[in-house]
């Protein structure tokens, strides 16, 4: 699958309230969102046919798209509706589902208050994010160059496309060096998240991950929180600088697209891929497989 381009895959694509043909999901060259960003998309992962977390990721996007000023026209659960009707067609059980809305082609320039408010949703069969082998064994993060802005700056707190710019030209320029993905600063330079995760460290049993105050703090993240509070772990949610980074035990990320997934380097700092890395690794896989999928085994 991965030699075949995006826009030449198979199936259906729901977009404005149709299921299209992939093919025919298209958008006029002059649409607000691709020269303005003005976009906010969300990436879930279905295992077992059920999307995990679904409404919390769909709540998510009508968020965004708040805090960006526009008002996505499909409700919360006509969206997730449109997903699980989706995957259904798709015939997948194990995906990755990317609902995305953005300013449409009405009206162009920086002002886009008449453009439509144009929702899609694709689905489609992606792996690990990351190399499977690599990953068990933990993967190597750089130091990136670009920053986390300032809330003042951006609006840091949706998921918005524009904000991601900074997380290509970081992951691109790591991939560069032999890296798998970088870690980013804030603009205080304290320790914020990788490219597309979030990041948690490891010291004496206790696990340490920074405070999500101008990064988006991921539902997956959330996730994981939970399950190592479960399992009785203590969780601190705190400002890390890059110097603690020599302190601690071991690291991992989290994401959708990363689920959990042990680091083993970053720049010149080492870690071990620990017991509690592990432990997170299954846990994560034991809550995001559907009951059903658990007894048919």
């Amino acid at each position: 699958m991965a030699s075949v381009p995006f826009d030449q895959l198979d199936g259906h694509i729901w977009i404005n309230g149709e299921f299209v043909p992939w093919a025919a999901a298209k958008i006029h060259v002059l649409s607000h969102g691709l020269h303005y960003a003005s976009a906010v998309f969300e990436g879930e992962r279905a295992y077992g046919g059920e999307i995990f977390k679904l409404t919390e990721h769909t709540e998510r996007l009508h968020e965004s798209a708040r805090i960006l000023g526009f008002k996505i026209p499909y409700s919360v659960a006509e969206i997730d509706g449109a997903c699980r009707q989706l995957l259904k067609m798709q015939g997948f059980q194990d995906a990755y589902v990317r609902p995305i809305a953005w300013r449409g082609s009405e009206q162009m320039g920086v002002s886009a208050q008449n453009n439509k408010i144009n929702c899609a949703i694709a689905i489609w069969q992606w792996p690990s994010y990351f190399d499977p082998a690599q990953k068990l064994k933990g993967i190597r993060l750089d130091m990136a160059e670009y920053r986390r802005p300032d809330p003042r700056t951006a609006p840091s707190r949706s998921k918005a496309a524009g904000l991601y710019m900074i997380c290509t030209l970081s992951k691109h320029a790591a991939e560069a060096k032999g890296y798998a993905d970088a870690l980013m600063l804030d603009w205080r330079g304290r320790v914020a998240e990788a490219t597309g995760a979030n990041v948690f460290f490891v010291k004496d049993g206790v696990i340490h991950t920074p405070d999500p105050d101008c990064f988006l703090d991921g539902i997956t993240r959330r996730t994981v929180i939970d399950l190592a509070k479960r399992r009785g772990y203590e969780v601190i949610e705190r400002t890390i600088m890059p110097e603690e980074l020599e302190d601690f035990e071991q690291c991992f990320l989290t994401g959708t697209a990363a689920e959990v997934t042990p680091v083993s380097e970053i720049g010149p700092y080492r870690f071990t891929v620990g017991e509690i890395a592990r432990n997170l690794m299954l846990d994560y896989t034991a809550e995001v497989t559907p009951r059903h999928a658990m007894a048919a085994e």
